[in-house]
């Protein structure tokens, strides 16, 4: 069968979509179900949206349209802060966006309004990540702003944790979110529909927790998918973390030196490479490299090691394995190798439902 690929198993996806469901429902916490780390796959955007999920969302207007094109029928969520160059497809796409900028919801309202529609904002809150938000000394101000404003109407407020600083979800930043909606529904006199508490790495917040206070939303990618915890890269007990496997071929197999010989310099990522002096090794070749994968995010099935990537080989010491020119090897991927996987139009997909 062709290779590279990367088997994904439709059954354990669902599996982990109706468990998470569940337990975030029984706090009273919805999920929207995040496809970018599939890049829209209609197949899987509906495995999603038959166990549970009602809302999809996902960073790339290319996968929105791509969904809608394939007849899925829910509402959609624009993740990335939209862009003024790409509004009109925002507002053609996207039911929804997050946002933090008045200036881009402006211009949103505007073309909302050409086009006879209404685009809901769901507005978002820096809380410590440093990645996307309003300073919340700035959100008054924002939200009376975006009240004046015709075509779009405040669905929410938000954050995002976790993601670029690392910052862990916890009672603390999850309480002040939700002190945040509260001021603001009083103030103005307004009812939202969404106060996302974040994404994949709420999980343990959300199983611990005693009070969720507003928090009555999030967003969920990795979690559904491959069943791991963002924030500590460990597997969620009782989910599936096998849902996705890479499959890559061997190209070579032979026994060499585990230590490049020759004056060395940098390789071609600009790296100066470091090699542990393992002696003689079994070194095996597979034809897949960085340009089709985040090796450092692959975990071999069999006990082997990788020992690093060039744009098109994945080089392995095979160890006591023997492997033959066209045999295949199995991976488990955790979400960055995922993500460039189903990212790369260089490896073939292969869906399997039992």
């Amino acid at each position: 069968m062709r290779t590279p690929r990367i088997e994904i198993n439709l059954s354990k996806i669902a599996y982990n979509v109706k468990k998470i469901v569940q337990l975030y429902s029984s706090k009273g916490i919805s999920v929207i179900g995040v496809t970018k780390g599939v890049c829209g796959e209609p197949m899987i955007a509906n495995t999603f949206l038959k166990n549970g999920i009602d809302i999809l969302g996902d960073s790339r207007i290319a996968n929105l349209q791509r969904m809608r094109n394939a007849g899925i029928q829910c509402p959609f969520l624009l993740l990335r802060l939209p862009s003024i160059s790409e509004i009109d497809y925002v507002v053609k796409y996207a039911d929804m966006s997050l946002n933090s900028e008045i200036g881009v919801i402006n211009k949103i309202s505007e073309n909302a309004i050409k086009n006879n529609t209404k685009h809901k904002i769901i507005l978002m809150i820096e809380l410590g990540d440093l990645r996307e938000g309003i300073l919340p000394s700035d959100l008054e101000y924002t939200v009376k702003e975006v009240l004046k404003l015709k075509g779009v109407k405040i669905a929410g407020i938000g954050t995002n944790l976790g993601c670029f600083g690392g910052v862990v979800p916890d009672d603390k930043n999850m309480n002040y979110l939700s002190s945040l909606a509260r001021d603001i529904e009083n103030k103005f006199e307004i009812s939202m529909e969404f106060i996302s508490g974040g994404n994949s790495a709420n999980y343990n917040w959300v199983k611990s927790t005693k009070d969720v206070g507003e928090i009555n939303n999030v967003r969920l990618g990795e979690l559904l998918l491959v069943g791991r915890n963002s924030l500590d890269d460990n597997k969620i007990h009782g989910l599936y973390s096998d849902a996705f496997t890479l499959i890559a071929e061997v190209i070579e197999s032979k026994v060499k030196c585990s230590i490049p010989y020759g004056k060395i310099g940098f390789d071609a990522f600009g790296n100066s490479p470091k090699f542990e002096d393992r002696g003689q090794i079994k070194r095996i070749i597979l034809g897949i490299g960085r340009q089709d994968i985040m090796h450092s995010a692959l975990i071999p099935r069999l006990d082997i090691d990788i020992l690093g990537a060039s744009s098109d080989h994945l080089i392995l010491d095979a160890k006591d394995k023997n492997f033959n020119v066209g045999d295949e090897v199995a991976f488990d991927v955790k979400y960055g190798a995922m993500l460039s996987a189903m990212s790369s139009p260089y490896i073939f997909k292969k869906y399997i439902n039992e």
